[in-house]
């Protein structure tokens, strides 16, 4: 993925943030976050977006699976200051949605994130639920 369009760099754009603190066993020899923490923290900004948005109640009796995700890693993360993730909807399907995500420490871009999650039955993707389908344009990216 070639490096994000600078409009997505911006977290005011982004209806959803939280914070996470990151562990001292996150870093790697240079005392950095490394790549594989940086991207635990993504899925636990994941997490709660989908916890807030809803997405996660609406599943009844259903799960959910990243089909695909692709990680910008735009500058460097340190211990112990906690990083903040934004997180918003940029596009929706049939059984599926996009998430874009910004890793921001200290005021500074650390990580872009794309993904597309999809909601699986018993028998292989199914359409996204009516009550998150219909509340999703409150999660969406903004203009």
């Amino acid at each position: 993925m070639p490096k994000p369009d600078p409009a997505l760099l911006d977290p005011a754009r982004y209806p959803f943030s939280c914070t996470i603190e990151p562990r001292f066993g996150d870093l790697d020899i240079n005392l950095h976050i490394n790549n594989v923490a940086m991207a635990g923290l993504l899925e636990d900004g994941r997490v709660r977006f989908h916890r807030a948005s809803g997405y996660r109640d609406a599943l009844s009796g259903q799960s959910s699976m990243i089909a695909s995700i692709a990680i910008e890693y735009l500058g460097e993360g340190h211990y112990p200051d906690s990083v903040t993730i934004h997180s918003a909807v940029e596009d929706i399907g049939r059984s599926s949605h996009r998430l874009v995500q910004l890793l921001m420490q200290d005021e500074r871009v650390v990580a872009f994130a794309r993904s597309v999650m999809v909601i699986v039955g018993k028998n292989g993707p199914v359409p996204l639920p009516g009550s998150f389908a219909d509340q999703i344009d409150q999660w969406r990216l903004r203009p």
